[in-house]
C-alpha cells in the first residue's frame, strides 16, 4: 500500500512539467492521463479513494451552476478578488459533492495512515476535482481574469520532500500561476491560495 501510494505521488510529479500551448489543453490532457472525462456544466466524476481509484458521477443543476455564478460575481473587479472567489467556490463545490461521494469526513493531509477508505482524498484526488470545478467554471464563461493550468506537483524524495500536487490557475493578465491547494484543509474548507513558485518552494514534509 505504501509503495502504490509513493508511485502515485511520483506519477504525478513527472507528469506535471509545464505543458505548452493553450493552459486548458495541458489541464484537459492531465484529466486524460488519470481517465478522467472532462466535466461538463451539469455533472462531473468526482475523485476520491486515493489516485482517483473511486469515482463519483454527480450531477449539477441550474440551481447548482446559478449558485456559483453568484459565488463568482464577486470576483469580476479584479484577478485578486477572482481568487477569492473561487476558493469560496471551491469550497462550496466540496461541500456539494461531498454527500454523494460520502466524503463529507474528509481530513486535511490524508496520507498512509487512512490510505484504504474511500471517504479519504490525497492531493491528486483534489488536483483533479478542482481542476473540474475551474473547467466548469470556464465554460459557463465564470473566469474573467484567469486560466485553467495543468496540475503541479513538488518534491522528488531526494530534495528531502515527498511528492505532492495542485491544481494551478494562471492569471491571464500578467501569466502569473497561483496554487489552489485543498489538501492541507479537511471537508468543506477554503484551499491554500498561494503564487505557486511560493507553492513550490515550501519545505512541506508531511505528505
Amino acid at each position: 500500500m505504501v509503495i502504490r501510494i509513493l508511485l502515485t505521488a511520483w506519477a504525478v510529479f513527472f507528469m506535471s512539467l509545464p505543458g505548452q500551448g493553450i493552459a486548458d489543453e495541458g489541464a484537459v490532457a492531465f484529466l486524460a492521463e488519470w481517465s478522467v472525462p472532462v466535466p461538463q456544466p451539469d455533472g462531473i466524476i468526482v475523485c476520491h479513494g486515493y489516485g482517483c481509484q473511486v469515482r463519483t458521477e454527480v450531477g449539477l443543476s441550474n440551481a447548482d451552476q446559478t449558485h456559483l455564478a453568484s459565488l463568482m460575481a464577486r470576483g469580476r473587479t479584479s484577478a485578486a478578488a477572482e481568487r477569492r472567489a473561487i476558493a469560496a467556490a471551491v469550497a462550496w463545490f466540496d461541500r456539494r459533492v461531498g454527500p454523494e461521494a460520502g466524503t463529507t469526513g474528509r481530513i486535511a493531509r490524508a496520507g498512509i495512515a487512512t490510505a484504504s477508505d474511500p471517504r479519504q482524498m490525497d492531493c491528486i484526488d483534489l488536483s483533479l476535482n478542482n481542476t473540474g470545478l475551474f473547467l466548469i467554471l470556464e465554460e459557463l464563461h465564470l473566469l474573467h481574469h484567469h486560466l485553467v493550468a495543468r496540475p503541479v506537483g513538488r518534491g522528488a524524495l531526494i530534495d528531502g520532500r515527498l511528492p505532492h500536487a495542485t491544481a494551478v490557475l494562471r492569471d491571464s493578465h500578467d501569466g502569473r500561476e497561483w496554487a489552489f491547494d485543498s489538501w492541507t484543509h479537511r471537508f468543506g474548507e477554503q484551499p491554500d491560495v498561494k503564487p505557486l513558485a511560493a507553492w513550490l518552494a515550501d519545505p512541506d514534509l508531511s505528505l
